[in-house]
């Protein structure tokens, strides 16, 4: 079980949006443009990606692919820009164990988890799939797609991201956190926005 600091524990869990369809669907694409789009909009992203085939990140012969064959249980390499770290567990972690991992970010978009109990965009593409798996999903908060049809809930053609994000601003009612600053130069305080980059 991973265990997080008080102070992680505490703080205002970001919402979380679990981006679905099938495989060839076009996921990983939305994703990959609404970062930067709600980036843009002032707004710190966090992703999730779900691989029920598991998964290595670390390269054979690295000093820290050493260290987790050696036996470490965690493995966690730093530097100036970047943390990573691999940890062994004893099970599929669910979204809400894994967003603490998070802290620091206004929303996580996870990638996959269909089966899960969170708000949910699903990119539809009828050449791969005959119809939307989530119509009947109460969680269902919108579709990508560039079939015409009326599916219940908001609908957004492929190409329509800066319309997505402004849609999650307002499900989510999305506030950017603002903290205050020192001026070296002037000594004085200025309010800044901070973008967080996280990468599990």
């Amino acid at each position: 079980m991973i265990k997080f600091s008080e102070r992680s524990l505490n703080s205002e869990m970001p919402p979380i949006v679990s981006i679905v369809g099938k495989s060839g669907s076009g996921k990983t694409t939305l994703i990959e443009k609404l970062i930067p789009e709600l980036k843009r909009m002032g707004f710190r992203v966090g992703t999730i990606k779900h691989d029920v085939h598991g998964f290595e990140i670390d390269y054979p012969g690295k000093d820290s692919w050493r260290h987790k064959q050696a036996g470490s249980v965690t493995s966690v390499i730093s530097s100036p820009h970047r943390i990573g770290m691999i940890k062994d567990v004893d099970h599929d972690y669910a979204l809400d164990e894994l967003a603490p991992l998070l802290y620091g970010v206004d929303i996580i978009l996870s990638e996959g988890y269909k089966r899960e109990n969170k708000p949910k965009i699903e990119v539809f593409r009828p050449e791969v799939h005959s119809r939307p798996l989530s119509l009947e999903d109460g969680n269902l908060i919108a579709l990508v797609t560039d079939a015409v049809f009326d599916p219940g809930v908001p609908r957004f053609d492929k190409d329509d991201i800066k319309e997505v994000a402004h849609f999650l601003i307002a499900h989510f009612n999305l506030k950017k956190q603002i903290i205050q600053t020192k001026n070296s130069a002037n000594n004085s305080c200025e309010l800044d926005n901070v973008v967080i980059e996280k990468r599990i």
